[in-house]
């Protein structure tokens, strides 16, 4: 099918992007063949009228966790015991899956085209990316990691992450999630805020640099990049020192740090989202603690200062949301870019760019997506106003094409609401069963 988007304004993703009036995007199946002037001759194609709404490429979402709601836990919750006990039943596995798949539509729906997923349960994220390319179901494209890497006592250790118990054992791991073919290894290399047991110490080193080296030579090996969780200055100097790609969230970088960055050619995703409740929330309202806080504040401001000095010297950084820890949604893209604006002193224009084509260009599909331009995927998305004058537009979204394929706003709305019907179902199955093994 051949489309033409007409009397939208464009915004084509780059990092000068100004706003294009009276050009025409032409699409055929799921590539953009052209952007044309108006008065082309259109009388092959289907013309959809954007009425001088603005069009830009959707928003790609580097950092995110299907199974998690954004619901905060309960203080003392044993995330590890509780998915143990949970997945001893089938039903609740396939909840599970379903409720993944129904996080997935609804990052489509926010206007995100494309997620990279970073610990996830089982093997679910490439269920899900394989269902979502064979056509099976409507979702964003997503590159997934399935179950990450941890160690005994690690972030995220036994819920969505692995135990491993030595270097060996580490580049098992990275083999056996290599069979399900994921795009990517995720490494749990530090602790974080809401597992710190001191104050002023969260980040604490949890995997030792052997354990590093040898999984990321391992996925290298396979052809995979490595992204590894690190909140601590000394988490993010042992991640680079030992072959890591991305690091996700950041922390205080010294010239040593920023020395590594440029040396292994190395990324930051940054994740402003998760840690701005801890930090700025009046305690009665994000129900932390004074230590959570206080730490928080410290990842809050690592990540921030991170994200300034590595833009600063010409070292990527990239957004993503962390979908999935307290108080983040997966309709909650905007938000980051927001934040990424108000606390790293960025343009509206950069930021917009930072979240589709310097998003793509990490995450290694800037050839596929991340821009409106010729040869590209057709992956845009329609607001009614303006989000270089102001982010917030980006709440709004009145159109989704993702691949080519035209979501406008009614049947948006109609899948969200749907989702978010199915997902109360789907979490209700998981609480009666985990409330059966309490009692049992």
């Amino acid at each position: 099918m051949k489309y033409a988007y007409i009397n939208g304004i464009i915004l084509d993703g780059s990092e000068d992007m100004v706003p294009q009036k009276g050009k025409v995007i032409l699409t055929e199946n799921d590539k953009i063949l052209g952007i044309v002037d108006k008065d082309t001759d259109l009388n092959t194609y289907q013309k959809i009228d954007l009425k001088g709404k603005y069009i830009m490429p959707g928003l790609i979402n580097l950092h995110v966790h299907l199974p998690g709601s954004g619901k905060p836990v309960k203080e003392g919750v044993d995330n590890g015991e509780r998915i143990k006990k949970l997945a001893k039943n089938p039903i609740v596995l396939i909840a599970i899956k379903k409720i993944c798949e129904k996080y997935a539509k609804m990052e489509l729906m926010s206007g995100v085209t494309t997620i990279r997923t970073v610990g996830g349960a089982k093997n679910y994220d490439t269920e899900i990316r394989n269902k979502i390319n064979a056509g099976k179901m409507i979702g964003p494209r997503v590159l997934a990691s399935n179950y990450a890497i941890s160690v005994p006592d690690g972030h995220m250790a036994g819920s969505l992450a692995y135990i491993a118990n030595s270097a060996d054992e580490a580049v098992q791991y990275v083999r056996k999630i290599a069979e399900d073919h994921p795009d990517l290894i995720k490494l749990m290399i530090t602790g974080g805020v809401l597992d710190a047991k001191a104050k002023g110490e969260p980040g604490e080193l949890k995997m030792p640099a052997e354990y590093v080296k040898a999984a990321c030579e391992e996925a290298h090996h396979l052809g995979l990049k490595v992204a590894a969780h690190v909140e601590s200055p000394e988490g993010v100097r042992v991640a680079l020192e030992n072959g890591v790609d991305t690091i996700e969230h950041g922390a205080q970088p010294d010239e040593t740090i920023l020395s590594l960055f440029k040396e292994r050619h190395a990324c930051q995703v940054a994740t402003l989202s998760p840690a701005l409740p801890y930090a700025l929330f009046d305690r009665s309202i994000s129900h932390a603690t004074e230590m959570e806080q206080y730490n928080g504040n410290i990842v809050f401001e690592g990540i921030i200062n991170c994200a300034k000095a590595c833009l600063e010297n010409d070292i990527p950084v990239g957004l993503g949301t962390d979908t999935g820890c307290p108080y983040v949604t997966h309709y909650d893209m905007w938000r980051e870019l927001y934040y990424f604006h108000k606390y790293c002193d960025v343009s509206n224009t950069f930021a917009l760019y930072t979240a589709t084509k310097r998003n793509a260009q990490i995450a290694g599909i800037g050839n596929i997506t991340g821009s409106i331009e010729p040869g590209k995927c057709a992956d845009f998305v329609v607001t009614a106003n303006n989000p270089l004058d102001d982010l917030t537009a980006l709440r709004d979204i009145e159109m989704v094409v993702t691949q080519g394929r035209s979501l406008i706003s009614q049947k948006s709305k109609k899948i969200l609401k749907s989702n978010r019907n199915w997902i109360s179902f789907y979490r209700r199955t998981v609480n009666a069963v985990l409330l059966f093994y309490r009692t049992t």
